[in-house]
């Protein structure tokens, strides 16, 4: 028996839990409230890619002359089905690695349509491994059986989303109210026998829904009239993304006959509060930002004058009671920022809370979970690392702030540095220019492997109006220095922005054409801008030139339709822009011109076919900031002095050679100053805290030398600098 019961509905990610419920948990556990956790979505997948599941799917009744060939064949195949699936599962879950030889075979797995896009395979993935190879094709299978449930028993199935459509900005409730008076559907009833397991196992006083996406909105809802039917003792709240973003303005009182509560931001103090309250009347109770219904009235209480929780009050992250080991990986499609996405599992983690920038127009920068910015101190950071390493046995993270600050990510680095730990993690940023050639080196050598971050509109003016704060030329500076750290880069891309122009989405096109083919790219994803009711945008829209098409709100309220000014039909750029995305991705026809994407005429670019190669050439390893830290990253040293006889020089010197993990440096340096810099090496390893600046070792060194600068940028010292031995932050 605990006190509250933490539920993510179906359905998310296959491959990784969503965190929400693990960070409330690990307050909770600060604060001694018992409480369990579930994650609806895996277990139902799970119970469904069954062999019992798959039975229950083929034994659903169907018309089968009125249904597509691409159905009628699987049905006939429906004994192929159920031999395999109990074989697939675990496959991809990682605990039968050996079956990836019989599923490459191609006579192993029954084969539908989705199978008919292998032809395009070997370009989209090239010479991949054995084993992503099985699990693509894994996944296909999985999506075939997913194509026959969604066209002849459940319309609204999504592997990472349900339902959708009745979540997406729905400003009145109906539609959704009308659904859910209707009867369980097939996967309803996969979810409410497994909601039930846990109602009784765990008998809890509080039931919580985080609801992240509209895509489980339906099924929390679903879950929740389950609950009042069935124990109305129980009380019941909803917190978490789609509450947050598209429930502040609920009215609709037909909510409240499914849930008790629904919090608005922060989780940790409103739902400390309503455990508190369980015992007392509402009209009694002390409230953070919650909705409850009072004498048939919505009304929204925030009468606590309790203070939200710091970031290093909050606790670790508890995974506890989650399946950790029966996530599912997945690789969907051929880019590789998705595929960290979808394949394997990573703990989650938050630098910082909220964004230090802030300042996006189409960002909800209105709302608490941007707009107030608390970042954690990398001590306590990596503490929980650490925490979750042995809890979990996992050493992958993703850091989920809405941009890493640079200068938090250079501690957490040198700190995973310090401490020696072994970790893979990747996050999101800004492309700022404080991200030089040898902060990303340090990232990488932390364990960094990958970063996204927006690019937006490849367009100096739209930046600027966007108030992005970057050029081009600096995001292609900085995408450069994480490439050559050996990081990937993922660039997220928009189109449709307000008072956009057709050359501007052409010249944009033109600029991201250059940067992959520049190499400094790797990853990218067009998405088309979309007016939110918490962005600059969405809330003085005239300032933009947009005209927004009011509508009541009794529900939900986030996306916004609009006309833009302009009158330009940004959609039908959408298939010009992703398919010329894709071939790029793959190194693949740079060389054709920009009109051979689009059915329609376009107007030719206007930007320089070297724009962004130019962007490239200035160099500043010439330049020296006084107040740089200096890091050295390197112990094995060894010096031997030697004696050189030449006609023009004769004289001792020292062989510097640095072992490294990949190669040996040598270096050759006066006997004095091999001296000075291995003992400024060896006072000054990674284990120590302090850094020197750059100015302090110029005033050490000048007081034995002269001329510090022809030292610091000798041969010899770049040589150094080059291969990380030495790096200036």
């Amino acid at each position: 028996m605990k006190d509250l019961l933490l539920i993510t509905p179906p359905f998310t990610q296959l491959n990784t839990p969503y965190p929400a419920t693990a960070y409330i948990k690990g307050f909770l556990n600060t604060k001694n409230i018992s409480s369990y956790q579930v994650d609806l979505g895996i277990d139902v997948i799970l119970e469904l890619f069954s062999k019992d599941g798959i039975r229950k799917v083929f034994n659903k009744e169907i018309d089968l002359q009125n249904t597509s060939e691409n159905s009628q064949r699987i049905y006939a195949l429906r004994e192929e089905y159920l031999k395999t699936i109990d074989q697939v599962i675990p496959f991809l879950q990682g605990k039968t690695p050996t079956l990836a030889r019989q599923i490459c075979s191609m006579n192993f797995l029954p084969e539908a349509s989705r199978f008919n896009q292998l032809d395009d395979m070997e370009f989209a993935f090239g010479n991949m491994g054995l084993q992503d190879k099985a699990k693509h094709l894994a996944t296909l299978y999985l999506e075939d059986i997913s194509d026959y449930i969604v066209e002849n028993i459940d319309a609204d199935f999504g592997f990472s989303r349900y339902a959708e459509r009745l979540g997406k900005s729905a400003n009145s409730f109906d539609e959704l109210y009308s659904k859910l008076s209707g009867e369980p559907t097939f996967i309803d009833e996969f979810t409410l026998k497994i909601l039930q397991e846990k109602i009784e196992t765990v008998q809890p006083k509080l039931v919580c829904f985080s609801i992240p996406f509209p895509g489980n909105l339906y099924s929390g809802f679903k879950c929740a009239q389950w609950i009042k039917k069935h124990y109305p003792h129980i009380k019941i709240a909803m917190g978490g993304g789609f509450p947050n973003t598209e429930l502040r303005e609920v009215k609709d009182q037909r909510v409240f006959e499914f849930f008790d509560f629904i919090t608005l931001d922060d989780g940790e103090l409103p739902l400390e509060l309503l455990h508190q309250n369980l015992e007392i009347a509402t009209d009694e109770g002390e409230f953070k930002r919650t909705f409850l219904l009072e004498k048939n009235e919505v009304v929204y209480k925030n009468n606590s004058k309790r203070h939200d929780f710091k970031q290093s009050e909050i606790g670790t992250p508890d995974y506890t009671d989650l399946k950790l080991d029966q996530y599912i990986s997945v690789i969907e499609i051929a880019n590789p920022m998705h595929s960290l996405w979808s394949d394997g599992r990573w703990n989650k983690l938050t630098m910082a809370h909220g964004c230090y920038w802030g300042k996006c127009t189409f960002c909800d920068i209105s709302l608490d979970y941007i707009k107030i910015y608390e970042p954690i101190s990398a001590k306590i950071l990596v503490d929980r690392i650490e925490e979750l390493i042995k809890t979990t046995g996992e050493t992958g993270f993703h850091f989920v702030d809405e941009a890493a600050p640079p200068a938090l990510m250079r501690e957490v680095a040198l700190e995973i540095l310090r401490r020696n730990l072994v970790v893979t993690w990747w996050t999101n940023i800004r492309f700022e220019k404080s991200f030089t050639r040898d902060l990303c080196y340090l990232l990488k050598l932390s364990g960094c492997v990958a970063v996204s971050g927006g690019l937006e509109v490849a367009s100096d003016r739209l930046l600027k109006l966007i108030d992005k704060g970057v050029s081009v030329e600096q995001v292609a500076n900085v995408t450069r220095n994480f490439t050559e750290a050996g990081i990937m880069v993922h660039a997220y891309l928009m189109y449709g922005y307000p008072t956009q122009t057709v050359q501007e989405t052409i010249d944009s096109l033109e600029m991201i054409r250059q940067m992959f083919e520049m190499g400094i790219l790797q990853s990218g994803f067009w998405h088309q801008f979309a007016m939110t009711a918490h962005s600059p945008v969405g809330i003085s829209p005239e300032d933009f030139g947009v005209i927004p098409v009011k509508q009541e709100i009794l529900f939900a309220n986030n996306d916004i339709d609009f006309k833009d000014k302009t009158g330009i039909d940004h959609n039908k750029f959408s298939f010009g822009l992703k398919k010329s995305l894709f071939n790029y991705m793959h190194g693949v026809n740079f060389e054709l011109p920009l009109q051979e994407w689009f059915d329609f005429k376009i107007p030719r670019t206007t930007i320089h076919p070297d724009y962004i190669h130019d962007c490239l050439l200035e160099d500043g390893q010439f330049s020296l900031k006084g107040n740089s830290k200096v890091i050295f990253l390197t112990k094995n040293v060894i010096a031997e002095n030697r004696v050189k006889n030449k006609k023009k020089y004769s004289g001792t010197y020292t062989l510097l050679t640095f072992h490294l993990k990949t190669n040996i440096v040598k270096v050759e340096l006066e006997e004095e100053k091999a001296e000075w810099l291995m003992s400024v090496l060896e006072d000054n390893s990674i284990e120590n805290s302090k850094k020197p600046t750059i100015q302090q070792l110029k005033n050490q060194f000048e007081e034995n030398f002269e001329d510090f600068e022809l030292f610091w940028f000798s041969k010899p010292m770049q040589q150094l600098k080059e291969n990380g031995v030495i790096l200036s932050l």
